[in-house]
């Protein structure tokens, strides 16, 4: 079951780097095969990776190249081979179920929780069955493609429709969704801006490419002391009316609002134990 707040990509091609991502303090540290890393150092970068993993296992997630490219072909080879996977396996470009069906088939019972990342129209027409999979902890939009796709900006207005439609196929699998990671590194409150508008809109987590982004991701998807003791003093006020209807806080509480109550405090409860 995914419950981080945060994802840091780390390219394969800079084991140099993997140590310091992992200890940044990102919910899940990623090594990436795909996007970060040039097609001279795919091999290389696969490599270092596996050997990344088997030597140091646990709080680990690869990307894999696409499953429908000749270098994911060969992430997947790997693994079927590797003594020891990742926690997670980010699987990008998916565009229906097939494509997780692919890589489950092929890494059998082995096979590690799996994260899609939508990055295109027809993968979000199939947001829902590709949600469904039974292997998927979680559910990424992949942003920079899919503006790509549009040839829009990589911006919070044109890509909101797509992100809504996202969230609301996660939430019907059950599933949680994960935002795009921001590019502008220089511009601190842009992030803040836009995680507190993924999370408010109902993404679950969402993705950085540098260590200095997490605390303002941090800050926008970890409960706040201030939420928590809202939600406490809500359910209590609520229990002791009998579980019906009451006036809290100048508006009315009632048992829908107890569900985003109970969702928030076992949330916390979970990223607190993870």
């Amino acid at each position: 079951m995914f419950v981080a707040a945060s994802l840091l990509f780390v390219p394969g091609s800079r084991p140099d780097r993997f140590a310091k991502a992992r200890a940044a303090g990102a919910g899940l540290t990623v090594i990436d095969l795909e996007d970060a890393v040039a097609a001279a150092d795919k091999d290389s970068a696969r490599a270092a990776a596996l050997n990344q993993v088997r030597d140091a296992p646990g709080g680990w997630a690869i990307r894999i190249n696409a499953v429908r490219t000749a270098s994911g072909i060969r992430d997947l080879a790997a693994l079927i081979d590797a003594p020891v996977l990742p926690e997670v396996l980010l699987v990008p470009m998916v565009e229906d179920a097939g494509d997780l069906a692919v890589v489950a088939g092929a890494l059998g019972e082995k096979c590690p929780s799996l994260i899609p990342l939508i990055e295109t129209p027809q993968g979000l027409r199939h947001a829902l069955a590709i949600a469904g999979h039974a292997r998927v902890s979680a559910v990424m939009f992949g942003g920079g493609d899919f503006s790509g796709e549009l040839g829009v900006e990589l911006s919070w207005e044109p890509l909101l429709a797509a992100r809504q439609q996202l969230v609301l196929a996660c939430a019907e699998a059950r599933k949680p969704a994960i935002d795009v990671p921001f590019t502008r590194l220089e511009d601190a409150a842009g992030l803040a801006a836009e995680a507190a508008r993924a999370r408010a809109i109902g993404f679950f987590a969402k993705a950085a490419i540098h260590p200095a982004q997490l605390p303002a991701i941090h800050a926008a998807f970890l409960p706040s002391q201030d939420e928590l003791a809202e939600a406490r003093e809500a359910l209590a006020a609520y229990e002791a009316g009998g579980g019906r209807a009451i006036r809290f806080r100048g508006r009315m509480l009632e048992a829908p609002f107890i569900i985003r109550y109970r969702a928030l405090l076992a949330r916390h409860e979970e990223l607190s134990n993870a």
